[in-house]
């Protein structure tokens, strides 16, 4: 990271974001804990769809009143409206005179005019709410015009989004919205530099994805760590302890407010795993007993030197198999002595070789082992696995291994935007997980309807008995499709199926785009194109997410899009997301379905007999519904332990070892 310069200490804002750094309370348990819930099914109740429709209806009304104002003469209303929001005294009435000055403003500089559904879920965003809205129905635009009256309170607002490019188009496309009402926006990039970082956080509204604001956050908590206060850092000052300017060292000014956008990906698929900042810590002893790990693993054998269990990704060895590994560790230096610390490296070599897959959990990018995220399918070539996992991945691949790396801050996503004072989201997918964005953020979802009713045509599921029979029903079914011209757009789980289907279909005589991690450069242009007469695009989880399919000419007449999901995933809400991309804004669409009994889902959800009952009753298509159902209930609260261990986690070594410090 590059120096950051000093600043004057007269700078409020500088010493303002030491007064306000976050404070994420723990997780309530037992009786708190049932308490919350019973609050949110009370919350969750005044929180109805009815209620925000009704206060739209009246919004029209104010747009009315506002349409006939010039430029100068909207100004200044906004003006002096947003005082009011800066003194934090805003009334019902402000909130729908802001939001009725935000749509003049979005008509005359974007061309857009919200419509009532989108009013309804920007003033349910307003009030803290995660808000639902199919795929199409104009989120972006909900998110502007809920940002400008966050924007116009002065602190701060961030809005969360999934890509570094999203956070760049919204930024650049909706500043002309914002300028009009007298705000000033800017987005954060990965390879942004401090100061850039700095300025874009002191503008009004902020857009930036949740890695670099949680580890923008994080790096300062590790430079004001021993002013856990603001009055600690100005009694410091002065008594003379200290002559640095901390608080114009520090890049962000606190967690005033977020409005996450695709909240279900961020909130709950990728807090799974913390945010670690680290340093390397080269152990060339380290290096060597990784890699003698690494052939001692493939010397073992599944069943005779150890069980693996599929479903919750864990093994153990056999009596013989822990003889074997005693003997062969040996031979490993250092770091690796000790039997137990042995038992720990061969254990985690077999891991790689049993779980970890090039093309799914990974790539191989220049010689380097690159993470795939495995919700999204995109890159992540900023960030490894710890506890010397990356290594020996690099190990079993036979590539120089990377420095080992040591600790120097960590949190967990949960905690980082329970930290926030005002927190909303919007996403297509959130009612099956309503329950945990209240018990963990305290988020209520509220569902909007769709402007138009949905014309998407959804097929029951096929299920087939093998995986290259689902490959061949996939092939199939995109063939009949492509005579007629009707677009396709195949969505696959990892980059190593949308290759596979991509060979496929070249072998059929299909011509195709593929979309995923290895191929994401030009993923908005794909994605906009796959809604063309002929087009036929096969792409990983990320399809797009947050770029529209417009349908071409003559598309309607042929059915309008056809999304296929290759295989099903873990959690439903992935399924219900790619089929989303069909049918948006009142078009015709069509979604299939093609799942086998030796999809990765089944192998690790389903029992055994179950699977087989499947088997039996592959042809009946009741019997394939309820085993889908039931593989993937599973795999949702397997999922929601681990983010709830993360948590705990957090919060333990927050107590215990004060890695962020109390605030």
């Amino acid at each position: 990271m590059t120096a950051i310069p000093t600043h004057s200490l007269n700078d409020p804002g500088a010493w303002r974001s030491v007064a306000r750094r976050a404070v994420a309370e723990p997780l309530p348990k037992g009786l708190d804990a049932l308490w919350l819930g019973a609050s949110g099914v009370i919350k969750r109740a005044r929180s109805r769809q009815g209620g925000y429709l009704r206060e739209a209806a009246i919004v029209k009304l104010r747009i009315d009143e506002f349409a006939g104002m010039d430029s100068e003469t909207l100004r200044t209303a906004a003006d002096d409206l947003r005082a009011n929001f800066r003194l934090h005294r805003e009334s019902a009435e402000d909130i729908r005179r802001g939001i009725a000055l935000a749509s003049v403003a979005a008509q005359r500089t974007l061309g857009l005019t919200p419509h009532a559904e989108q009013i309804a879920a920007a003033i349910a965003l307003d009030a803290g709410a995660c808000v639902e809205m199919a795929t199409g129905e104009g989120k972006t635009l909900v998110g502007a015009l809920a940002s400008t009256l966050a924007g116009w309170r002065g602190e701060g607002c961030h809005v969360i989004t999934t890509n570094d490019y999203l956070a760049r188009r919204d930024a650049e496309s909706l500043a002309p919205m914002h300028r009009l009402l007298g705000l000033r926006t800017a987005s954060i990039q990965g390879e942004s530099g401090s100061e850039d970082r700095r300025a874009a956080y002191a503008c009004d509204i902020t857009f930036c994805t949740s890695k670099e604001a949680a580890a923008d956050a994080l790096r300062d908590r590790i430079i004001a760590r021993p002013w856990r206060t603001l009055a600690d850092a100005l009694i410091e000052r002065a008594l003379g302890h200290t002559d640095q300017p901390i608080g114009s060292q520090l890049i962000t000014r606190g967690q005033a407010c977020a409005i996450v956008d695709e909240a279900d990906a961020v909130l709950i698929d990728e807090a799974v795993t913390p945010l670690i900042l680290s340093a390397p810590a080269h152990n060339e002893d380290q290096e060597i007993a990784l890699g003698q790990a690494a052939q001692i693993a493939k010397s073992l054998s599944e069943r005779e030197d150890y069980i693996v269990d599929r479903r919750f990704n864990d093994l153990r060895f056999t009596p013989r198999g822990l003889v074997r590994i005693d003997r062969a560790a040996e031979k490993l230096p250092g770091v690796g002595a000790g039997s137990r610390r042995q038992r720990e490296l061969i254990d985690q070599a077999l891991r790689v070789r049993e779980f970890f897959r090039e093309g799914e959990q990974y790539v191989i990018d220049d010689g380097k082992v690159v993470i795939v995220d495995e919700s999204t399918g995109r890159l992540m070539p900023d960030r490894t696995w710890r506890q010397g996992l990356h290594q020996a991945i690099e190990a079993s691949e036979g590539l120089e291994p990377t420095p080992v790396k040591d600790t120097l801050a960590r949190i967990s996503f949960q905690r980082y935007f329970r930290g926030y004072r005002r927190l909303s989201g919007m996403t297509g997918t959130a009612r099956e997980v309503k329950n945990e964005l209240w018990s963990v953020y305290g988020l209520p979802v509220v569902t909007i309807p769709s402007h138009k009713p949905c014309l998407r045509v959804d097929r029951p599921p096929s299920m087939s008995a093998t995986t290259d029979e689902r490959f061949e029903s996939i092939i199939e079914a995109t063939s009949v499709r492509r005579q007629t011209g009707q677009p396709v757009l195949i969505g696959t789980r990892t980059v190593e199926a949308s290759e596979r289907v991509g060979n496929l279909l070249k072998a059929s005589g299909i011509e195709h785009q593929i979309l995923n991690a290895v191929r994401g450069e030009l993923e908005a242009e794909i994605i906009a194109r796959a809604g063309q007469r002929d087009a036929v695009t096969v792409a990983t989880n990320m399809a797009g997410r947050g770029t529209d399919i417009a349908l071409g000419e003559g598309v309607d007449d042929l059915g309008g899009l056809c999304v296929i999901v290759a295989e099903p995933h873990q959690s439903a809400r992935l399924d219900r997301q790619l089929m989303g991309r069909a049918g948006r804004q009142g078009d015709p669409g069509e979604s299939l379905r093609f799942q086998s009994l030796e999809d990765d889902l089944f192998k690790r959800q389903a029992p055994g007999a179950f699977r087989r009952m499947g088997g039996a009753l592959a042809s009946f298509a009741p019997a394939g519904r309820l085993l889908t159902r039931f593989a993937q209930r599973r795999a949702m609260h397997h999922a929601r332990a681990q983010r709830m261990g993360v948590t705990r986690q957090d919060e333990w070594l927050e107590d215990s070892l004060g890695f962020a410090g109390p605030e």
